[in-house]
């Protein structure tokens, strides 16, 4: 049985965005102000240096009971033994990735359309990741905006927990849950931020009155 995880607010790191405050600092102001679960994210670090952000992570997030998942790499999440991995459609199949993480570690993947959906094996998986719901620019491999209709069409088909992501903010993060988010996933909302903490809390505040 896979961890405990709460998808409410999803923070995604971005290294060029936590450069100048620092990630550790990121993710703690974030923790601070309600996120719930943290995806680190660095496609350009090696092994080594994804290894250490990974335990350095562990060590503040892992006393505050908040899950640490790593970005496609099945690899380090083992290793360091986070919480879990997040996949997309061209990463390690599902099967393959549970056969080498175990059944206790969260398996994540992402969904954007129902042609995605029905080449998914979700058998094996523990939440999805369905978006983007607008376009961005911060993952220069997402596919075209989806929007909250899509989002819609593809929660009536899944059962499974399902987090939002792709360009929300704040004035969309209601309309997000809404719409059968069980959370949104979060980048530059949070890593850009100013005050991180005070724009978590933002977020919160719109999750808990989306769900009212």
């Amino acid at each position: 049985m896979a961890r405990a995880f709460d998808l409410s607010l999803y923070l995604v790191t971005d290294p060029r965005q936590t450069a100048q405050r620092g990630l550790l600092e990121t993710v703690r102001a974030a923790v601070a102000g309600g996120v719930t679960l943290v995806q680190l994210r660095d496609p350009d670090a090696k092994g080594r240096a994804l290894a250490e952000q990974a335990r350095a992570l562990l060590a503040l997030l892992r006393p505050l009971g908040v899950p640490l998942i790593i970005n496609d790499r099945v690899d380090v999440a083992v290793a360091v033994d986070a919480d879990g991995v997040h996949l997309g459609q061209s990463d390690m199949a599902p099967a393959d990735a549970r056969a080498l993480l175990g059944r206790e570690r969260i398996l994540g993947l992402s969904v954007g359309t129902l042609e995605e959906l029905a080449a998914s094996d979700l058998s094996l998986v523990d939440y999805v990741g369905t978006g983007p719901v607008k376009a961005t620019g911060t993952k220069t491999d997402a596919g075209a905006a989806i929007g909250l209709d899509g989002l819609a069409i593809v929660r009536r088909q899944v059962s499974l927990p399902l987090v939002g992501i792709g360009g929300i903010d704040r004035a969309i993060t209601g309309d997000v849950i809404r719409a059968g988010a069980d959370g949104v996933a979060v980048v530059s909302a949070l890593c850009a931020a100013p005050d991180v903490a005070a724009a978590a809390r933002a977020l919160r505040d719109e999750i808990a009155a989306a769900r009212a």
